[in-house]
């Protein structure tokens, strides 16, 4: 168990630098739940787990002080756990939370504590000393790396071989409620999501597709593509307006 261990703490270190420095978003719970599986030997499990954890974190924004729950922890945490112990994805969820607001809670204060450092960086950038501001800008990665793959390592290796002998041992109706919570979760993520997204000119869409989940019972996948075919229809529509409209204007002339 060590080397998947140094493996996944390996991942979460380079994915903790990606959610602030990075681009490539491979720090998302559905691509982390992917790689995690890969290491533990259940890439299924490791994809449900990431792919509802991707639902919950799906509308959670950071907007200036106001940080959402660490994805990179909970994502790498919360598959973790559910491939080790075999429980339900939803019950992963529920353990993976808790994980997520308390690493994000050191966070700040790490960030916090590294403050001071930027009046240095001041000074540097007054003194045109652009190594020096390189260097702290590579200090903070290298925090976050370390911090990252601590965090995701102690509870791994020092966790796996009791996990699934603490599941067993935790009430049923611990086990239900945790299920419960995180089958909840989701469907929080989504409102949180809509809450920023939705207007009034897309209440019908949004109409449709339920009737079409709810009523008619078509798949995802399908639901989906309707909404891209609406969306590319839209797109393109919106690109030949102006012309029309021009012609219109001129020929009002």
């Amino acid at each position: 168990m060590l080397m998947e261990a140094l493996l996944i703490a390996l991942w979460a270190g380079i994915i903790g630098i990606d959610l602030y420095v990075g681009l490539t978003h491979i720090h998302r719970p559905v691509v982390s739940g992917l790689v995690v599986g890969l290491i533990l030997g259940d890439v299924t499990t490791g994809l449900i787990v990431g792919g509802t954890l991707e639902l919950i974190w799906m509308g959670m924004v950071p907007l200036a002080g106001a940080q959402p729950p660490n994805v990179v922890i909970g994502g790498v945490i919360g598959t973790a756990f559910g491939i080790i112990s075999g429980q339900d994805p939803n019950v992963a969820v529920g353990v993976a939370i808790p994980f997520a607001v308390a690493v994000q809670a050191l966070i700040t204060l790490f960030f916090t504590a590294f403050s001071p450092v930027m009046h240095k960086a001041d000074e540097f950038a007054l003194n045109a000393n652009y190594r020096g501001i390189e260097y702290i800008n590579y200090l903070g990665i290298a925090i976050l790396f370390v911090f990252n793959a601590l965090i995701a390592f102690l509870p791994i290796y020092f966790g796996a071989n009791q996990a699934a002998a603490i599941v067993e041992s935790v009430p049923e109706w611990i086990i239900d409620g945790l299920g419960v919570a995180g089958g909840i979760l989701p469907a929080i993520g989504f409102a949180m999501l809509l809450k920023i997204m939705l207007k009034k000119e897309y209440i019908m869409f949004m109409i449709v597709g339920f009737v079409l989940a709810a009523y008619l019972e078509l798949p995802i996948l399908a639901i989906a593509l309707i909404g891209l075919a609406i969306a590319l229809y839209d797109f393109y529509k919106s690109k030949q307006d102006p012309p029309a409209r021009e012609e219109e204007i001129t020929d009002g002339i």
